[in-house]
């Protein structure tokens, strides 16, 4: 079977989130957190009943934090310009998940901290692939992990190496359950970790039975609401996902739980000083988890049988001369904001948009193909920029020209064809796309992993 699936589908309950799956003794659980903080703020609850369960738990940092300029100036009554200055307070923040942690009752040794660029993950995955010259960061103008405490000291800014603390980590920890940051947070890093992490999982698919992910959701534009603490509230999903197909699950939290996790967002006096409004927004009866389903596609065996399905709605067609363009923007007129299909040995991306908005109408979309076959850092990292009815493919950093991709651009959407060729012909791709009405953003679409079933 072929389907398409949007970010908005049926709700899944009527208060739109079920309880959290048990957590028992023998759970092995990892929690991945992209800075210091995020750990607590997503995860406290969990941290607490997994520890009175006698279940093991360990938390991994991708990042110390230290791009967090703004904070840090509130925080130290005074511009922050120098490195070793973001440096300190990289160590700083550290500590304060150190201190956090130990409130909880989760000892040090079961903090690992891999010191990686704080905001500049996302460059990493995206264009730093076997790249001669590693990531610098904007701040501190470093390009090695800079924290002697950290996982693997002195390691070059390059996603290769991310993915291998990772992988190195899962293999020999062996977690059953994952509790790390969503694809939709609107945080670059959250985003990031996500897909380091299908990555890393992927790769040791044979070696390492697949953990169940629990993906926290951070980042999200006007939520929670209100802010500040509110002990008496529950965590709700945001408003744009209530209807969304995530399957949301939430822990309730008893009143020492929740006081316990106050008290450890408050160990982060460094955010807290300029952020406490929001961070503390986080303190409530419930924390929730939930991630969007695969999406799976099925590769046709011959390019004379085209069948395209957008939610339910399906179609055959016989190669004889039909113009494609035409037939696909009849077939998916009002079909979702985000819809995907397979044709032709292609992947169709159909994006809605306002009625004839076409002028002021642009979009960024990520794909990244991963195939069985071939390393990661070999596949293309795919970016398209479109401008009206105009587009460029980026290969990483590398702008270029890909045969068979083609834009069509109507009074209601935009439909792109990318062969599979394009993307490496993978087994499944990550991708995501920004949509823009002139030079503001209008809406983004989170990272969805596209499952291409072959016969």
């Amino acid at each position: 079977m072929l389907f398409a699936v949007c970010c908005y589908g049926p709700a899944t309950a009527d208060s739109g989130v079920f309880s959290l799956d048990p957590i028992k003794k023998s759970d092995r659980i990892l929690i991945l957190a992209p800075h210091p903080d995020d750990e607590i703020i997503g995860c406290a609850g969990v941290i607490q009943r997994a520890l009175s369960q006698g279940a093991q738990v360990k938390i991994v940092y991708l990042t110390n934090g230290e791009h967090n300029q703004f904070a840090f100036m509130v925080y130290e009554k005074r511009p922050i310009l120098l490195k070793g200055e973001f440096i300190s307070l990289g160590k700083l923040r550290r500590s304060e998940s150190v201190k956090s942690a130990e409130l909880l009752g989760l000892s040090r040794q079961n903090l690992i901290f891999l010191g990686y660029p704080d905001f500049g993950t996302f460059a990493i995955f995206t264009q730093y692939w076997q790249s001669k010259v590693p990531f610098e960061s904007m701040l501190t103008r470093i390009s090695r992990v800079p924290y002697k405490d950290s996982f693997r000291f002195d390691a070059a800014y390059v996603p290769e190496n991310i993915l291998s603390d990772l992988k190195q980590i899962l293999f020999s920890y062996k977690p059953n359950k994952i509790f790390v940051s969503h694809p939709a947070d609107v945080n670059v890093d959250h985003k990031s970790l996500y897909l380091y992490l299908e990555v890393a999982l992927a790769d040791l698919r044979n070696l390492l039975p697949r953990p169940k992910l629990y993906p926290y959701l951070i980042h999200c534009v006007g939520w929670p609401m209100p802010r500040n603490y509110h002990p008496e509230l529950s965590l709700m999903p945001p408003e744009k996902f209530t209807d969304s197909s995530i399957n949301w699950q939430g822990l309730e939290l008893a009143p020492a739980q929740l006081e316990n996790k106050h008290q450890a967002i408050l160990c982060h006096r460094s955010q807290t000083q300029s952020s406490a409004f929001y961070l503390l927004s986080f303190a409530r009866k419930r924390e929730i988890f939930g991630d969007f389903p695969d999406i799976e596609l099925e590769k046709q065996a011959s390019a004379k049988e085209k069948t395209a399905q957008f939610f339910g709605f399906s179609r055959m067609y016989v190669d004889a001369g039909v113009e494609i363009d035409q037939e696909l923007v009849h077939l998916i007129q009002d079909k979702g904001q985000v819809s995907y299909a397979i044709w032709d040995n292609a992947l169709l991306i159909h994006l809605e948009k306002e009625k004839n908005l076409n002028r002021r109408f642009t979009a960024v979309l990520y794909l990244f193909g991963y195939s069985y076959k071939l390393p990661f850092a070999r596949m293309p990292k795919i970016r398209i920029n479109t401008k009206y009815d105009k587009f460029q493919i980026f290969d990483g950093h590398k702008l270029i020209q890909a045969q068979g991709v083609e834009l069509e651009l109507n009074p209601r959407s935009l439909i792109l064809k990318i062969p599979l060729e394009v993307l490496g012909n993978p087994d499944f791709i990550l991708t995501a796309a920004k949509v823009y009405h002139g030079k503001l953003p209008a809406d983004a679409v989170t990272f969805r992993k596209i499952v291409i079933n072959k016969r």
